[in-house]
């Protein structure tokens, strides 16, 4: 782990250290990319991904058949519009097979997966929005990858209450779970490993 930057606020360096504290599914890798710039005065990003047998570690960018990124945004004196000083924005993308991405209420059951994760845990969080969009692909010509493709896409956001972040991180890969069709097993520890966040002086 690479040792925090006594400079940063106190609250920042808690939180990412919490987040290193989840538990997750273990076929889901879990480690930190480099996060946004000037979205905050402080950010943070983890990366996630179903693992497979030959991958090694989290890629900045992956083509996987299930992924995403959790950013944390901290701001010490607080955002009007996120009614707090921590907000966290998910990306998820899991490849889907046809009849699923044709299914109209595949959106609200994505999203009633992160809703469900939350109140699961009783964590306390406000702000809570996004998207939740069921794409489909051709391939044409010379391109790699199957002739059609089909993906669900969640974008969210939200404001954490509280300096544990592990559950968000948890509740995160819980959705990331469900999207890739892992079948329900242990979890695994993230354990205290990654960076303590950069700061856009």
């Amino acid at each position: 782990m690479t040792t925090p930057d006594a400079s940063q606020p106190a609250q920042f360096r808690a939180a990412i250290e919490a987040m290193h504290r989840a538990t997750v599914h273990p076929s889901i890798e879990v480690g930190p990319i480099r996060p946004p710039q000037r979205l905050a005065p402080y950010s943070y990003a983890l990366g996630a991904e179903v693992r497979h047998p030959d991958s090694e570690g989290v890629p900045e960018q992956t083509e996987g058949d299930a992924f995403g990124r959790l950013i944390l945004l901290h701001d010490p004196e607080g955002d009007e519009a996120w009614n707090g000083t921590m907000r966290l924005v998910a990306y998820i993308q899991a490849d889907v097979d046809a009849s699923l991405a044709g299914d109209p209420l595949l959106p609200d059951v994505a999203w009633s997966w992160l809703v469900d994760a939350f109140e699961a845990r009783s964590e306390p969080l406000t702000a809570l929005g996004g998207t939740v969009t069921s794409t489909s692909s051709v391939r044409f010509g010379d391109i790699a990858g199957p002739p059609r493709a089909h993906q669900l896409e969640l974008r969210s956001s939200w404001t954490a209450l509280t300096d544990e972040l592990s559950v968000h991180v948890e509740a995160f890969c819980e959705v990331l779970a469900y999207a890739a069709g892992l079948p329900p097993a242990g979890i695994t520890r993230l354990g205290a490993r990654g960076s303590a966040g950069t700061a856009d002086a």
